[in-house]
């Protein structure tokens, strides 16, 4: 499994890559100025044998077979699963402050996600926290998701503008 993000930020630690700035990177479609993650899961490919026939076998009316059937071996492989790529929305580097990491790790804290220290850093720990909040909702990944920001109440929800 591999993720990306769109932005520029150094992260820590190993599992997550570091996050690189590059428009090419975000969704056919995504709004400038906004930040994105990725992963890729890998197709699963497995290895089919099969025995073709190559020539049925001889056999008499009584049952008695004469020449045995003749087989050739093949071996093909086959995917059992698709490669999938899944993006999703994250908060841009400017956003990830030392005060807003230190609420995401208090957040998880709270959800017993995150035993260490509020240190304000994006490190391995906290990432792995961030994993294991978001798997639930589908998404793998250590870097911190728009949707699991606002579920964890960090990031404003965006209320639809109403008609006056």
């Amino acid at each position: 499994m591999t993720a990306l993000a769109a932005c520029t930020a150094p992260l820590s630690g190993a599992r997550e890559p570091n996050l690189v700035q590059t428009l090419a990177e975000a969704p056919p479609g995504a709004s400038p100025g906004t930040c994105w993650g990725k992963v890729v899961t890998p197709a699963v490919i497995e290895t089919v044998t099969d025995q073709v026939l190559i020539q049925p076998p001889e056999v008499l009316a009584d049952g008695t077979v004469t020449q045995p059937a003749i087989y050739r071996t093949e071996t093909r492989q086959q995917i059992v699963t698709e490669r999938q790529v899944t993006w999703f929305e994250t908060p841009c580097p400017a956003d990830l402050t030392p005060d807003f990491v230190s609420s995401l790790q208090r957040a998880l804290k709270a959800r017993t996600l995150y035993r260490g220290a509020i240190t304000g850093e994006m490190d391995a720990r906290t990432r792995a926290a961030v994993r294991s909040y978001q798997v639930p909702d589908g998404l793998d990944s250590g870097i911190l998701s728009i949707a699991a920001a606002r579920k964890l109440g960090l990031v404003a929800v965006e209320l639809p503008e109403s008609e006056s």
